[in-house]
């Protein structure tokens, strides 16, 4: 079972891609490579009996198969344009389950894509009937994609001291609380994460403030370290002027839950 962990993770990991608003997704010339489809056409036909099974399950196929342009080289240096598709994780868990059962890696692929698909399922139709750590969790795993992003995002816009830029971001939502102070206010642990020490609640303002500066970021082309900082600052005042108008509670003011994420995991394997 670890094998077959470690060859998802390095397999069909890899050549996952993330877009602007944290949604994953796969190419599938890409995903031809990895289950050894030697031939377009031939995985052309795994696609269509896929795409035939996803319209039967009443889903909408453009949703999950995206047409996307796409050129290739050819040898006398012209170019000719490709039939390429955006894959959802449910179109790849569709592909692998039409693909050739004989080979091993679509016997994983099976395995990997119904396991991730199924957990996408919960957290997105029944999220309301999770617990609160199990939110927590949930939250987590988005503002930890969410920060990744936005990290590429400030290097691009010329950020180099990072925790410089992330204290902006705190600052303006936290009403001047720098990490470190709102891990003093916590009474956490010297180098505690501070995220994995939020509610849901908290989790969600700080998910809110790191997508909206990533996107605010790229659509005003920020290319300096202190226009990206200012913009952070000015990005989380933002969230703490709605959550204000809104008749909210400060981040401040929410509740440190009595154990982190981290010892969750520990006690209850999530």
């Amino acid at each position: 079972m670890n094998e077959i962990k470690e060859y998802n993770e390095t397999v069909f990991e890899d050549i996952k891609h993330v877009d602007e608003y944290g949604n994953e997704y796969w190419f599938a010339r890409e995903l031809q490579i990895v289950l050894d489809y030697k031939k377009w056409q031939k995985f052309v036909n795994v696609i269509e009996n896929a795409k035939a099974a996803c319209e039967h399950s009443k889903f909408m196929i453009d949703e999950h198969f995206t047409q996307v342009g796409k050129t290739s080289k050819m040898p006398n240096g012209g170019v000719k344009n490709i039939l390429e598709y955006k894959l959802s994780r449910y179109a790849c868990y569709l592909i692998v389950q039409n693909s050739d059962p004989k080979k091993e890696v679509v016997a994983l692929g099976q395995t990997y894509f119904a396991i991730q698909t199924r957990r996408q399922e919960l957290t997105e139709k029944e999220y309301s009937m999770l617990s609160e750590d199990e939110k927590r969790f949930y939250q987590r795993s988005l503002t930890k994609k969410g920060n990744y992003s936005l990290n590429q995002a400030a290097k691009e816009s010329g950020v180099k001291n990072f925790d410089q830029f992330h204290n902006a971001g705190y600052k303006g939502l936290y009403n001047g609380e720098t990490a470190d102070d709102i891990a003093k206010r916590k009474d956490l642990r010297y180098r505690a994460d501070i995220l994995d020490n939020m509610g849901s609640e908290e989790l969600i303002a700080n998910l809110f403030r790191i997508s909206q500066t990533e996107q605010k970021l790229k659509r005003d082309n920020v290319r300096s370290e202190d226009k990206a900082k200012e913009t952070h600052y000015e990005v989380g005042k933002e969230v703490r002027n709605a959550i204000k108008r809104l008749g909210g509670t400060m981040p401040e003011d929410l509740p440190t839950p009595e154990k982190s994420l981290k010892e969750l995991e520990k006690e209850k394997n999530f």
